[in-house]
């Protein structure tokens, strides 16, 4: 089966991390797959001369040519990163993925990658954890979810939404404390706190783009 995964990367791993210290406001987007050669981007931040100029001495990162304005405020460069990220590529390529889309904000890569088979994806899983990438799954889907209804979650988030619902975690009032739940899944009470609000943040998210009405007021 088709599978898409998204995943956020800290800049540090894959690169930027310096340009990001300097502008907080920086974001960008890879134009396109990211490829064997350096890649187009779009960037933004506050101002083009100062980003720029963060660029330059950024040491993950060399500015091979810089293009003209986008119509959307946004200006686009061509670059050419370092091994971090073609560490990165070599991975996903090597177990039969692709890069569909990148783009950076706060600090953090969002990648979306595609895999033909669930075993790619845990494969190359293992190898992100052997090198450190300290890369975050934020949701994982088949090819057809939009059209099938899917929960927007990845398996362990539904696993853990699941097991806390069963257990009365989200009854009025609560049938079981956020330790007591933990200790059940065998996780720490942080490990716990941080999946359930990714797992709030995916499910709001998916929600409102849906745009569904409220089905009536609260009692």
């Amino acid at each position: 089966m088709t599978t898409v995964v998204e995943l956020e990367v800290p800049a540090e791993r894959l690169g930027l991390a310096r340009t990001f210290d300097r502008v907080q406001t920086f974001e960008f987007q890879v134009s396109g797959l990211i490829g064997e050669g350096p890649p187009l981007v779009y960037v933004s931040g506050p101002e083009r001369e100062r980003v720029e100029s963060a660029l330059e001495r950024d040491p993950s990162v060399d500015v091979i040519a810089t293009l003209d304005d986008a119509s959307d405020g946004r200006w686009l460069l061509r670059l050419e990163f370092n091994q971090g990220i073609k560490t990165f590529q070599e991975i996903v390529s090597e177990n039969d993925g692709a890069i569909l889309e990148a783009s950076g904000q706060d600090g953090t890569w969002s990648v979306k990658l595609l895999f033909h088979d669930r075993e790619a994806v845990s494969e190359c899983h293992s190898l992100f954890e052997q090198h450190e990438f300290a890369a975050t799954v934020t949701r994982v889907s088949s090819m057809n979810d939009t059209s099938n209804g899917q929960t927007p979650l990845t398996e362990i988030q539904y696993e853990t939404i699941l097991k806390a619902h069963e257990l009365g975690y989200f009854d009025v009032p609560r049938q079981v404390t956020l330790e007591e739940l933990a200790s059940e899944l065998d996780i720490s009470h942080q490990a716990l706190s941080e999946r359930l609000r990714r797992s709030h943040s995916a499910l709001v998210s998916a929600e409102l783009s849906n745009r569904m009405a409220p089905v009536g007021m609260d009692r």
